[in-house]
């Protein structure tokens, strides 16, 4: 489950993998009411995630790691919505991943600085889908899939062992 927090909209992907096939499940965007009080808003976002997770039992809920941003506020903003899926995701025993924008962006599309509509148009392309899903959920989507395409070298780091990872200075 990849999701894509926010305080007027929280995009939701859900994907399952069998071998290097994807398929989505399920994408929607949380939309919040702007004139809603904050803690409103952050308990819908709360409710509906544990919905989610209820239905599709995700393994592991990806989620976008606080970059920095111009707008304090908004940057705060986002980190309340964050809290409110990780407390989803610790309610219910899922476990989370955090991931960079430019991670998301490499994973999906080849290139940590790709566009919006790149990330989107690869999205759609790798899941198959028949038109390009919404923005937010789009997003959502393109964490659980960084997530599927990162999970195996995550694997075999942690069957090496942590000193076979070691760089050495010369």
């Amino acid at each position: 489950m990849g999701v894509d927090p926010g305080t007027w909209k929280t995009g939701v992907g859900v994907i399952e993998a069998s071998g290097n096939k994807y398929a989505m499940l399920h994408c929607e965007v949380i939309t919040l009411q702007k004139k809603a009080p904050l803690p409103e808003r952050l308990k819908k976002i709360y409710q509906s995630l544990c919905e989610l997770i209820k239905i599709y039992r995700p393994e592991i809920m990806a989620l976008e790691n606080i970059f920095y941003a111009k707008n304090l506020q908004a940057m705060i903003r986002i980190g309340e919505a964050r809290a409110c899926a990780m407390l989803a995701a610790a309610e219910h025993s899922v476990e989370v991943a955090e991931y960079l924008p430019t991670r998301v962006k490499q994973a999906v599309s080849g290139n940590g600085h790709a566009s919006k509509e790149q990330v989107q148009q690869m999205v759609r392309r790798l899941l198959t889908l028949e038109k390009t899903a919404p923005s937010d959920a789009s997003d959502a989507l393109a964490l659980a899939i960084c997530h599927l395409h990162t999970k195996p070298a995550l694997t075999l780091m942690a069957a090496a062992g942590p000193k076979q990872f070691i760089a050495r200075q010369v």
